[in-house]
């Protein structure tokens, strides 16, 4: 198959899983993390069932694909969800190591349907003066001196 058809070929499985989480109460979100033209994730939205505000479909894929090839690092690895991922997806695939993204529906897309990133968007370009959500420092020494521990320490290991 050609890049193209792959792309389609997969973005169509994680439509399929968005479909069947929708069957189950979750959101209307599935995600695959192909490598190698191999599924070694799967993920839907469980975020309604578990009372989980994490618990997305992206998320979920990494972390099976993760499980399944026993290594925190995604490289060679392409994400296909059925929807843009959010603002937290984008991040968690960033931290994967994943090679692309490749989505079906927009973020626009689920605006309409109810589901508005924007708010999150902006509140992590916001100036910290016009942030909702205050991020506060104390014990600012305590903290790093964990770092310190961690820099010592024989089983440290960086991600």
């Amino acid at each position: 198959m050609s890049v193209a058809a792959d792309d389609a070929f997969f973005l169509r499985e994680a439509i399929r899983l968005a479909r069947e989480s929708v069957d189950v109460g979750g959101g209307p979100f599935g995600a695959l993390v192909v490598r190698d033209g191999e599924i070694v994730g799967r993920g839907a939205n469980r975020v309604i069932p578990w009372q989980d505000p994490t618990a997305h479909a992206e998320v979920a894929a990494i972390r099976d694909a993760c499980r399944h090839l026993q290594d925190h690092r995604l490289y060679g690895a392409t994400l296909y969800v059925s929807c843009e991922p959010c603002p937290m997806c984008r991040a968690a695939a960033c931290w994967a190591r994943l090679d692309r993204v490749v989505h079906a529906a927009s973020a626009a897309d689920a605006a309409a349907a109810g589901f508005d990133d924007e708010r999150i968007r902006d509140e992590l370009v916001a100036a910290p003066e016009a942030r909702r959500l205050p991020l506060i420092r104390t014990l600012a020494e305590e903290g790093r001196a964990v770092f310190d521990y961690w820099e010592r320490h024989a089983n440290r290991r960086l991600y």
